[in-house]
């Protein structure tokens, strides 16, 4: 169905719906619009082709499986009539009033146009109210029957609700955009911001600004009409293990960046710092342009200005490295509150309320000014997700709470890792760099007194090392800041300094005496003054970690020059991840990726034999076919995997078989490559396809990030087949993907053939041949790793290189179980049986 049948049905001089136009991103998202017409219905919308395929579902969507719900598709609708709401005039097509009663992302399970066509579309969504696996499935038709019938299905999986005790509809009737109820509209469907400028342009320079005059018809309750202050002292937000309960509260994600109050008035664009300091020229053009494009008088605004890196996540690093590169193009700032407002202070207003202002005040779709979305959900749930995913943490306020400057309550932050500022009080010269830190020495002020927490040797890229140097030589002095005698241990080789800079640190514990365990730099903290830093008494219980007896010459060796990880750095990712990586390298033959100067250097050695000096700790071993030749590797303990630290090895490829029993595999590995012109969506259902493949042969399927382009979908074996029928059995894998679909698959590695395809590698498999190892850093920018992942987590938000060296440590901290824990129990001997 093509847009014009949706314009063709309205008229847009007495609509307020938009006219709108094919989109041409390709997006995932959906909406639900209930729909107060001749009668009440829910629309169901996804993002396809760039225009949303609608459906009413004239019952709504139910979260029982056991419930089919009609849904009757209708014309398409343009991509910008997802964040409609309001009332559609009497005597206009679907007259009635609307609210958004649901919105996200939708993830298809398999090829969405395909499964459009067939009239089966499975397929996961995302949203603030409905999650998890839904179906459409088209109806057979009756003879001359003209609409098209289709059913709405909840998927069997945790999110469904068996049985009538909860019925989503009567539970959250409210809209997700706005927080109002469809009879609030009805009664007051003007009584939002309307950002529309009324057909006036705005002038380029402030002074000669014809700004288009807002359209309030009714504030909210508390709304108080006075003069702009110069600045507002913000809310502080209290330190809590675990998000608040109840539904008084909501959630939303805590960001990497700079926390800035933005003060407009008259087209002229102010920031501040928490302190009220003026900042508006360290962030460029760009962001200021964009606020003063806005249609207002006068507001301040709070929000945070990030940095996101190529995997979503907003980065402190990173935003610290485009300042210190004088780089803005990256800058965004999300908005979350809303102070004043053309000559009203809204300090008393509800935040839920402010916030509803908030979102009808900002342009949908900027690259440069972002809402902060909410989520109304448990938010211990809230956390746990953001933990997974690597986030900072999770901000929790209280839903009717006032703007009351301070550390009040009303606002929580429970974080997913470890972070605090901490003062300098001494560094360290880098003893791979000429001018350089290579480790800091780090304190928090108690009663006047600054406490000595250790040093911190990781996360300074190659600038930063110069910088830190050069500002740090300014500042020495010949006596020590810190509070009492340090030891001998602390005191070498330190160099003190002023005690004036204050960092921000991610750490994994507190020690028992008091300081960092595993701490990694993450930026300088400007707008923070080094008298008020103190210890945040958050929850400080952290797992044993393993300690290795091999001694790291040069650790502050940079290895991923943006990311500033060292070799101190690398070594503790890895005893993070220790218990959970050890099955899959230990007593394995291995083949090694060694960059002696890092990532950035011209050495790079792809080795599965011995070097000269190579560490005691890595042992050779004789492959028993080939004896005579050279000797293969291998580690046994934790002190091994240090020791490939120690020797720059930045990636670890294991055998698929252990060297108790070489010639007996434990495992099967399909790595899906996808040309550059392939969505990930593709490489989803790909993985979704092996996996029903390897099950109907009665195994186990698990799934893993390959910290490069793809997936690996790995399948556990009992070692009792060889490696000829193990590499047979893969091939079997490949070809069936590539004729069941020559379009999509390939199971040739010929490049030139490969142009819109996904490569099934199934040549990992031969006897020799390796793959990356589960939790294995790979030594590209950006520090990936290649992550095990629950299959429930195989969607849009989790990219091929989405986890790192940097945020896996958060994910793995906050796991309930390991997505691959189970993987030897669940394995399988290979059926023997003749495959066609």
């Amino acid at each position: 169905m093509a847009l014009e049948t949706y314009q063709q049905k309205r008229d847009f001089k007495v609509t307020p719906e938009p006219r709108g136009a094919k989109g041409k991103s390709k997006g995932n998202s959906f909406v639900i619009q209930k729909h107060d017409a001749t009668r009440l219905h829910y629309d169901f919308r996804l993002e396809m082709d760039g225009v949303l395929k609608s459906w009413a579902v004239t019952r709504g969507p139910s979260l029982n499986p056991d419930d089919k719900r009609l849904a009757v598709h209708v014309e398409d609708h343009p991509l910008s009539y997802g964040d409609f709401e309001g009332v559609i005039p009497k005597g206009q097509y679907g007259g009635g009033t609307v609210i958004v009663w649901d919105r996200g992302t939708w993830a298809p399970l398999g090829d969405a146009k395909k499964a459009y066509r067939k009239g089966h579309i499975e397929f996961e969504l995302d949203g603030d109210k409905l999650k998890g696996r839904w179906h459409l499935v088209r109806m057979h038709g009756k003879p001359g029957e003209k609409r098209e019938n289709w059913l709405l299905i909840k998927g069997e999986d945790e999110e469904a609700r068996h049985g009538r005790r909860e019925d989503i509809l009567k539970k959250r009737p409210e809209s997700a955009k706005s927080g109002r109820t469809i009879e609030q509209v009805a009664k007051n469907p003007d009584d939002t911001w309307n950002s529309k400028p009324n057909g006036r342009k705005t002038a380029t320079k402030p002074a000669a600004k014809a700004k288009a005059q807002p359209q309030v018809h009714q504030w909210p309750k508390g709304a108080r009409k006075t003069a702009m202050p110069d600045f507002v002292e913000p809310v502080l937000a209290k330190l809590k293990p675990r998000p608040p309960a109840g539904d008084g509260w909501i959630h939303e994600i805590k960001f990497d960046g700079y926390r800035l109050q933005i003060r407009i008035r008259d087209g002229k664009v102010t920031m501040l710092t928490r302190t009220g300091l003026d900042w508006t020229e360290k962030f460029g053009e760009e962001i200021a342009a964009a606020f003063g494009a806005l249609p207002v008088d006068s507001a301040l605004i709070d929000g945070e200005l990030v940095v996101e890196r190529e995997n979503g996540a907003s980065d402190f690093s990173a935003l610290q490295h485009d300042l210190s590169e004088g780089r803005s193009d990256r800058f965004s700032y999300y908005a979350f509150d809303l102070i004043y407002l053309d000559g009203h202070d809204l300090q008393n207003v509800a935040l839920i309320d402010r916030k509803a202002l908030l979102e009808k005040l900002l342009p949908a779709g900027s690259a440069k000014l972002r809402y902060s979305e909410h989520f109304n959900e448990n938010g211990g749930l809230v956390l746990d997700h953001a933990s997974r995913l690597g986030l900072e943490g999770v901000i929790s306020k209280e839903r009717d709470s006032h703007y009351v400057s301070g550390r009040t309550g009303d606002w929580v932050k429970s974080k997913c890792v470890q972070r605090n500022e901490f003062v300098i009080g001494g560094y360290v010269p880098s003893t791979s760099m000429k001018s350089a830190i290579g480790s800091l020495a780090m304190g928090y002020y108690d009663k006047g007194k600054l406490k000595h927490v250790g040093r911190v040797g990781t996360g300074y890229t190659v600038k930063l090392s110069h910088d830190l140097y050069r500002q740090l030589s300014k500042l020495e002095q010949t006596a020590s800041a810190f509070e009492g005698k340090l030891t001998a241990d602390e005191r070498r080789g330190l160099v003190f300094v002023k005690p004036e800079l204050v960092a921000e640190v991610e750490f994994s514990a507190w020690s028992a005496d008091g300081n960092l365990r595993h701490a990694a730099f993450r930026g300088l903290r400007e707008d923070k003054a080094a008298k008020e830093v103190g210890r945040e008494m958050g929850a400080t219980a952290a797992k044993e970690l393993p300690v290795s007896d091999v001694t790291l010459t040069h650790p502050d060796r940079i290895y991923w020059p943006d990311e500033g990880i060292t070799k101190a750095g690398l070594a503790d990712y890895y005893a993070n991840v220790w218990e959970l990586i050890k099955p899959f390298v230990v007593n394995r033959p291995l083949s090694l990726l060694r960059l002696p100067d890092g990532i950035s250097g011209k050495q790079r050695f792809f080795q599965k034999h011995a070097w000269k000096g190579m560490n005691a700790h890595i042992e050779e071993i004789a492959d028993p076919k080939d004896r005579g030749g050279e000797k293969l590797l291998r580690i046994k303990d934790f002190d091994g995997l240090v020791a490939l630290v120690q020797s720059a090895v930045l990636e670890i490829h294991p055998w698929g078989a252990t060297t108790a029993k070489w010639e007996k595999p434990d495992m099967v590995i399909m790595d899906l490559d996808p040309a550059d012109d392939v969505p990930w969506t593709a490489v989803i259902s790909a993985a979704h396809e092996i996996k029903a493949i390897m099950e109907g042969e009665g195994l186990a399927a698990f799934v893993k990030t390959s910290g490069g382009k793809g997936l690996h979908v790995v399948a556990p074996l009992a070692p009792k087949a060889g490696w000829t029928e193990v590499k047979a059995f893969a091939k079997w894998i490949a070809d069936t993907m590539e004729s069941s679909d020559p379009s999509r698959y390939i199971a040739k590695a010929t490049k030139a053939e490969r142009n819109g395809k996904i490569f099934i590698d199934y040549l990992r498999n031969g006897r020799g041949n390796t793959a990356v190892a589960p939790y294995s850093a790979r030594a590209r920018k950006g520090a990936p790793v290649s992550m095990p992942i629950d299959w429930s987590e195989l969607t849009n938000e989790i990219g091929p290189a989405y986890f790192t060296v940097g945020n896996t440590p958060a994910r793995i901290n906050a796991l309930s179980r390991d997505p691959w824990g189970d993987f030897f129990e669940a394995a399988k001997p290979l059926e023997k049986k003749k495959r066609s």
